[in-house]
């Protein structure tokens, strides 16, 4: 048996979390997926992975033996991508994620600029508000807006953002304008749907380091933030957004930005990507050249 092949379909079951998941991945049919992994468990004599109709799980000696594959397939991939020339000159693709309308406007003239001038590289780049998973989906590099949770990724801060509240002056005009966050019970409300969605706003308490959570009712809830800006815009209600989704709107005088004084604290901007032995210099420069140009559009962003 093909022993690096063994450990490269072990690890791909692993990061999708399911045979089928790993099949439709590798397009490999789940009859012969399921064959080379058993064929490779009875070469070593072990248990790697415990099956069960609902979930998949590693058993002790699978944790280890999965680090130790996850090193080698590095070493072998590191030394294919040197053979090839990744590592002496930048060529290759590149695939990154971004969410949605910010890579629209902020990262896709970077790319377009970046492939300009490196004619051997090509980019995959993925747009969706969905944290897609560095590893399990093969991607080089993120843009990441918020705190970041995982520890193994090697994260490049550009910049931080911050998350206002604004509504149309048409529809300030009918109501007392809001002095804190609590007087936001007499106005409409835009909100985005989210996977977790909370019943209130989060707003950062007068006097206090801590946070406050304003109950809030919807008066509309679309699925994107860019529907959100759209909708408040036209009056529909006050819209809570990270302030590049709004920042045309508020520059043209469409929007107004309101309790600035009850910000929460603005959050960073990194790009992220796994550490992963040598970076490939496609990674390298495309780091190097994207890091000023994205800091430089953010400090641009700033009101």
């Amino acid at each position: 048996m093909d022993r690096l092949e063994a450990m490269a379909l072990f690890r791909e079951v692993v990061e999708k979390g399911s045979f089928s998941a790993a099949g439709r991945s590798l397009r490999v049919p789940l009859a012969t997926l399921s064959r080379k992994i058993s064929d490779l468990e009875a070469l070593l004599g072990t248990r790697l992975l415990i099956r069960t109709t609902r979930r998949l799980s590693l058993t002790d000696v699978g944790v280890a033996y999965l680090e130790s594959a996850r090193r080698v397939l590095d070493l072998v991939e590191d030394a294919e991508r040197q053979a090839a020339g990744e590592f002496v000159t930048p060529k290759g693709e590149l695939i990154i994620t971004a969410p949605l309308m910010f890579g629209r406007v902020h990262v896709l003239p970077v790319v377009t600029d970046f492939l300009a001038l490196f004619p051997e590289i090509g980019i995959r780049l993925l747009l969706s508000d969905r944290n897609i998973h560095l590893v399990a989906d093969n991607v080089d590099m993120a843009v990441r807006i918020g705190e970041l949770a995982d520890s193994s990724m090697i994260a490049t801060r550009i910049g931080s953002m911050r998350t206002v509240v604004c509504a149309a002056p048409s529809l300030l005009a009918g109501h007392r304008m809001p002095r804190s966050p609590a007087d936001l019970r007499d106005f409409p409300c835009v909100t985005v749907d989210a996977p977790m969605p909370s019943q209130g706003w989060r707003f950062a308490a007068k006097n206090s380091i801590s946070a406050v959570e304003i109950p809030i009712v919807s008066r509309l809830s679309v699925t994107t933030p860019e529907a959100a800006m759209h909708a408040a815009v036209r009056g529909a209600g006050v819209a809570r957004l990270l302030y590049y989704q709004v920042a045309d709107a508020v520059a043209s005088g469409s929007l107004k930005v309101i309790l600035k004084n009850f910000e929460p604290k603005p959050a960073p901007v990194h790009l992220v990507h796994v550490a992963r032995g040598l970076m490939p210099l496609k990674m390298r420069r495309f780091l190097d050249f994207a890091t000023p140009r994205l800091r430089r559009a953010l400090n641009e962003l700033e009101p």
